[in-house]
């Protein structure tokens, strides 16, 4: 039997056009796999896409609407950062200034009773001391400037304005205010003069002695040793120079101090700028006139003699340059003159130079004044007889040291 006779055809190619369709078909499907995946994956992979762009836009948007701009917080934080750095800095730097002024004045203190010792003078209780006393921190010390013959102004003064005996003692307890009567020693140490001091003090407690000899032409000398002298003895705040004639309102004046606490270098007074007088023979010639300049001229500002008050740190430049610092005639003059080529604020107060007559209707509208005097007199004209009118027209009341120093 044939091939044909069966029904079968032998030739070869109709066998390869079945493979080749069979293979066809497979790639056919294969290739609608792979077209049919990637359009499935395309879509997803750019929602990724666009949903990670979305997220940082959002983020963005967020921080831009707290106001934390990524770059501007970074900025924020390192200007924090400094400014820190720079405050903790500061501090430190016034820490520093603070302890090589206290060295400063202990050495110069340390010098000042060596000094004594070495010249045979006496030294007063005071001085023998400093370490205890510098322990307590002070607002003020108040010198009240007086000479061997000025017993009675010293009276009018106890008598009104400076507080005596135990109030005294509760006002540098409790106020941390000191008040002493400034006085040096005779030319004859030991003489009648000044046993009639000691015995003075052994009555009323309320004098400072420096290591200083009286003379009124000696005034800016007296005015460099009592500054010394009490920045050794006590750390206050303030140290101020007053006349044994004129009136003060101590809680008035500690109030107005306390207000300048926080600068480290402060001359408070009344300033003015008087004519410098070439002329022999008058009161306050000036031997070194021409220092200032032509015939004429006036000196620079500072502060009238009457009160004036400085800060510690000046207290502590005196002491430890006192002996280069030159003495003019005047001694306020001199005052200010050893500040003139310093970083100084200079503070013009005119409640520190009030008229006699001005003070009481000043006290009456509430403007109390700090000191009153006669510019006439350089001072209460007759003080002593004069002293308690004014207290009684011009003071700030019984109280007011308890209410407002």
């Amino acid at each position: 039997m044939s091939w044909k006779s069966k029904g079968f055809d032998p030739n070869p190619k109709s066998m390869v056009t079945k493979k080749l369709t069979l293979l066809l078909c497979i790639g056919c499907f294969c290739a609608g796999m792979l077209f049919s995946d990637r359009m499935w994956t395309v879509p997803e992979a750019e929602d990724k896409t666009i949903s990670r762009a979305m997220g940082v836009k959002d983020e963005r948007l967020k921080l831009i609407s707290e106001g934390c701009d990524p770059i501007r917080k970074d900025v924020k934080h390192e200007s924090k950062d400094i400014l820190s750095e720079v405050s903790r800095t500061h501090n430190a730097i016034q820490t520093l200034d603070k302890t090589i002024s206290n060295l400063e004045m202990e050495l110069a203190a340390t010098r000042a009773v060596q000094e004594s010792i070495i010249n045979g003078s006496p030294i007063s209780d005071e001085l023998k001391i400093p370490e205890t006393n510098g322990k307590r921190k002070y607002l003020m010390v108040v010198g009240i400037n007086t000479a061997f013959s000025s017993r009675k102004r010293r009276d009018s003064v106890r008598a009104t304005w400076m507080p005596q005996g135990e109030e005294r003692k509760k006002l540098e307890e409790e106020k941390g205010i000191i008040m002493r009567f400034v006085i040096g020693h005779s030319a004859t140490s030991g003489g009648i003069l000044d046993r009639a001091i000691e015995a003075e003090d052994r009555k009323h407690g309320d004098f400072l002695r420096l290591e200083h000899v009286e003379g009124y032409l000696e005034l800016s000398a007296k005015t460099k040793t009592y500054f010394a002298t009490a920045a050794a003895l006590w750390d206050a705040d303030f140290y101020v120079k007053v006349d044994d004639d004129v009136h003060v309102n101590i809680a008035t004046l500690g109030a107005t101090l306390a207000r300048h606490r926080t600068k480290p270098r402060v001359y408070i007074g009344c300033m003015k700028s008087g004519p410098v007088l070439a002329q022999k023979g008058v009161r306050y010639h000036e031997p070194e006139h021409w220092k200032f300049g032509e015939e004429g001229n006036k000196y620079f500002r500072h502060a009238t003699g009457q009160l004036y008050a400085i800060s510690r740190d000046l207290a502590s430049y005196i002491s430890i340059n006192q002996h280069v610092l030159h003495k003019y005639a005047n001694e306020d003059v001199s005052l200010g003159s050893w500040f003139i080529g310093l970083d100084v604020d200079h503070i013009d107060d005119r409640s520190l130079c009030c008229g006699t007559t001005d003070c009481e209707w000043k006290a009456q509208a509430g403007n109390v004044c700090v000191a009153s005097f006669d510019w006439t007199c350089s001072g209460i004209c007759k003080s002593v007889e004069r002293m308690k009118d004014v207290h009684r027209r011009c003071g700030e009341g019984k109280n007011a040291l308890w209410t407002e120093a």
